[in-house]
């Protein structure tokens, strides 16, 4: 496997299994996505994929709330059926991958979560799917941290939510972006991250330090050289994300993403995964595992695929971090088989740290 960054893109890779982007509706799919994706090839469906699951022993409800830089923020709330309303309950805030919208995985977890007895919330990153931000596709890895601590400030005002009880699971570029949050907002008791993109690692280094800083500082030529362009009146530009199509010359990391965001089998049409070239340099200056340690003694839970290209940075962040800690790696697993194959997903292992530590 080719998991070389370089010019052509720094991070191809990064943004593009790190999904991010788009959103839509509560059901996790409407109609018109359904029949969008009717046309795609159908993708690798195997261990039972399932991006788009929906139960009928979970209630679903948009909500939306302001962050404290008064953008409308939107999400998915997914309450169980039989829950106790009367009672407080443990809640749970789900992230996407980066470049990726809400329906894409992050709705799967908070149903899976929320069948469990959990309250649970999906929500699109400022800039993605249907959350506030201008430009669209923006990078804001301070906003994205902000993103995760508006939706505990909703959870907390729900009646039948218990306020001191409130974890995060973040996916692929989420997971950075919750470490981010968690460690400067001590209401979020028990944090999890699941195929976790550190995209400022990605950005500056590649994968396996396979950028040079001959081809960083070409890339920040490059923005903002871009800068000037669009400052001037020129069009937005945009840098990394899925493949939107692949040729003999498409790498292995490439393949796997496609295989998710090109075909039905995770296609949604609120986002396309690509970030602006101006604005992804930003992550250049994110640096999440910085301080990890100062999250104990909240414990963290780091689940990885044994043969996901991003494992590193699962393992760097399960080195850094302080007691309490766990490091579940998925025998046989790729960083986007952790998406939505949900007989390769370990939900039992998330729910038990939940569970557990949410008590």
């Amino acid at each position: 496997m080719n998991t070389g960054l370089t010019r052509r893109g720094l991070i191809k890779l990064t943004a593009v299994g790190t999904a991010a982007l788009g959103a839509l509706a509560a059901t996790g799919c409407a109609p018109s996505e359904r029949a969008a994706a009717a046309v795609l090839a159908p993708g690798d469906t195997s261990g039972g994929a399932d991006n788009f699951y929906t139960s009928d022993r979970v209630t679903v409800e948009r909500v939306s709330f302001r962050n404290q830089y008064q953008m409308n923020v939107v999400g998915n709330l997914f309450v169980p059926n039989d829950l106790d309303r009367g009672a407080k309950n443990p809640a749970m805030v789900v992230g996407h991958p980066m470049g990726a919208v809400k329906e894409q995985s992050a709705n799967l977890y908070a149903t899976k979560m929320a069948e469990q007895g959990f309250v649970a919330m999906s929500l699109d990153l400022s800039f993605w799917g249907e959350s506030e931000g201008r430009p669209r596709n923006a990078v804001s890895p301070d906003i994205y941290a902000e993103d995760f601590s508006a939706a505990v400030d909703f959870l907390r005002t729900r009646n039948f939510v218990d306020g001191e009880r409130i974890g995060a699971i973040g996916i692929c570029g989420s997971g950075g972006f919750v470490i981010s949050a968690a460690k400067i907002d001590p209401r979020i008791k028990a944090v999890a991250t699941v195929s976790m993109y550190d995209m400022g690692a990605a950005n500056r280094n590649g994968l396996r330090h396979s950028v040079t800083l001959e081809q960083r500082k070409d890339v920040l030529a490059q923005a903002a050289q871009q800068r000037d362009l669009e400052f001037a009146g020129g069009e937005a530009k945009y840098t990394s994300g899925t493949p939107e199509q692949l040729d003999e010359n498409s790498t292995a990391v490439e393949r796997e993403f496609y295989d998710f965001y090109r075909t039905a089998r995770g296609h949604s049409p609120n986002t396309t995964t690509h970030p602006t070239l101006t604005s992804n340099v930003k992550f250049m200056n994110f640096y999440p595992f910085a301080d990890i340690e100062t999250i104990s003694p909240r414990p963290m839970l780091f689940v990885t695929g044994e043969s996901a290209h991003s494992r590193e940075f699962s393992d760097e962040a399960y080195r850094l971090a302080a007691e309490p800690k766990e490091l579940v790696v998925v025998p046989g697993a790729g960083h986007v088989d952790l998406y939505d194959r949900v007989e390769v997903i370990p939900f039992d292992r998330l729910t038990a740290f939940f569970r557990s530590n949410l008590r």
